[in-house]
């Protein structure tokens, strides 16, 4: 997938103004932050769960060296292979030969946000594969050929009508009379389809929400089942996945998943979670001949021991991007990249560039709604400030802007001259804005003020109360005595 990221100003601008998508949007945004509120009220431990699940994250990141030679040699015991991956051209090489080793025609993805990182699919066509998204909506934006707009429901952006025009505008053999007015019948549509492809296909593709360095398994989470079909039916199954997904043992990853499902999609529990260990091994009904594990570093590597270091506790639960206001105005897909919300506002720029990906960290209003609802407490806003300041170090943000920033600077640092200066200022905008209260329009802020009110000044500065509010104090004792 191209990072379109530097263009989030215009695509932002084309969301707000798409009906369809506002109206899909809207419907969506509130399931998933009422579903977390009940979850997350409906189990008292859910915070002590969550500081759980971050020192187990950090500890596994302090060491994770130590942990991912762990894993490679439990993975290598039960018959499997690890390959390492430093960029995406490594990690696509590595597993368009695997295919071709397999003598691979079709192949069934399970949903993978790891592949959209490295851009797998075109990659496979490319090469003669033919690869089939197996996750409903995975499958959905595949026959659109658009890319997921949220990282655990991909076709977030879309209404159930623009759904059954493309299964009615691909699906040839479907009964032109056949009613897919309902979820389910939508659902029962694309089984149907998928089914056939899962029997067919020679190699299958999965991501891992958790790697168990103790045992060597890959966990997987779905709500559909996909991901087991995908990696039992196969001769040969491919895990695409990063180093940070690793956790040291089964109980603590049993604790992790006790917070992911709550904090994703409001559930106890996933329908599906399925830990996967090896190839088959002889007595076993079924599983792949062949497992191997892709580990992708592409820049994480880098973050450890740095200032976005907590970004890699992510467990891509997606609650952050639930609960933004930013997100839940635009979409997904303004945001260019594979990455949306703030989680992507953070680590997008760790992985393209903040000179492709600067405008993600200003697109938030700083509510802090991303870091109360995240369940590793990643501190989203601190992180996206740190960006910010990076962009304009490097002068990579607007040049009015930094301008502007080094003026207030500058005056600000001269108590002095910024009183002279902000007092009759504060006075006359106190004047201009008295009558309404406030103001739609101000020259230079134009843009930020289209979509937004902002409350005039009481007239007076802040040292000015403070001053008078002394002197009335001062007179007051003066009386007394």
């Amino acid at each position: 997938m191209q990072p379109s990221s530097s263009n989030f100003k215009p695509n932002a601008a084309a969301a707000l103004a798409d009906s369809t998508l506002q109206r899909a949007l809207a419907k969506a945004r509130s399931g998933f932050q009422s579903k977390r509120a009940r979850a997350r009220s409906e189990l008292p431990e859910f915070d002590a769960l969550c500081e759980q699940a971050k020192d187990i994250k950090n500890h596994t990141l302090a060491h994770l060296d130590l942990y991912l030679e762990i894993f490679e040699q439990k993975v290598t015991e039960s018959g499997g292979r690890v390959h390492w991956a430093r960029t995406p051209e490594q990690a696509r090489k590595l597993i368009l030969g695997i295919c071709k080793e397999a003598g691979a025609h079709t192949i069934t993805k399970g949903k993978s946000m790891v592949a959209e990182e490295i851009a797998l699919n075109p990659a496979l066509e490319a090469a003669g594969f033919q690869p089939v998204e197996t996750d409903l909506g995975e499958y959905i934006v595949q026959i659109r050929k658009e890319v997921p707009s949220h990282i655990i429901a991909p076709a977030f952006h879309l209404t159930r009508e623009q759904v059954e025009a493309d299964f009615r505008r691909t699906h040839l053999d479907l009964d032109k009379d056949r009613s897919l007015t309902k979820p389910e019948e939508l659902v029962a549509e694309a089984r149907g389809i998928l089914r056939d492809k899962f029997v067919k296909a020679d190699v299958g593709i999965t991501g891992a929400n958790f790697l168990v360095a103790e045992t060597g398994s890959s966990v997987i989470v779905t709500n559909e089942g996909n991901a087991d079909l995908t990696h039992l039916l196969p001769r040969v199954h491919i895990v695409l996945t990063t180093i940070e997904k690793l956790v040291p043992n089964l109980s603590d990853v049993s604790g992790i998943l006790r917070v992911l499902a709550r904090s994703a999609t409001g559930q106890d529990i996933s329908m599906y979670t399925t830990f996967m260990t090896g190839p088959r091994r002889p007595g076993d009904p079924d599983g792949p001949e062949a497992y191997h594990v892709v580990l992708l570093d592409n820049g994480r590597s880098e973050m450890l021991g740095a200032e976005f270091q907590d970004m890699l506790r992510c467990i891509r639960c997606g609650s952050c991007i639930n609960h933004c206001p930013v997100y839940g105005a635009v979409g997904g897909h303004a945001y260019g990249w594979v990455y949306p919300g703030p989680m992507g506002a953070v680590l997008t720029p760790s992985l393209i560039g903040v000179h492709e990906a600067g405008h993600l960290p200003n697109a938030s209003s700083f509510c802090g709604r991303c870091e109360a609802v995240c369940p590793m407490k990643i501190p989203l806003p601190k992180m996206m400030r740190h960006w910010r300041e990076r962009e304009f170090e490097q002068g990579e943000s607007p040049r009015i802007q930094r301008m502007s920033i080094k003026a207030w600077s500058w005056l600000a640092r001269r108590p002095q001259l910024y009183r002279r200066v902000m007092g009759p200022l504060i006075g006359l905008l106190g004047e201009w804005g008295k009558r309404r209260g406030n103001f739609r329009w101000l020259p230079m802020a134009g843009q930020w003020l289209k979509h937004r009110d902002l409350a005039a000044p009481a007239g007076r500065s802040f040292h000015e109360l403070w001053q008078l509010e002394q002197n009335r104090r001062i007179r007051e004792a003066d009386i007394r005595r």
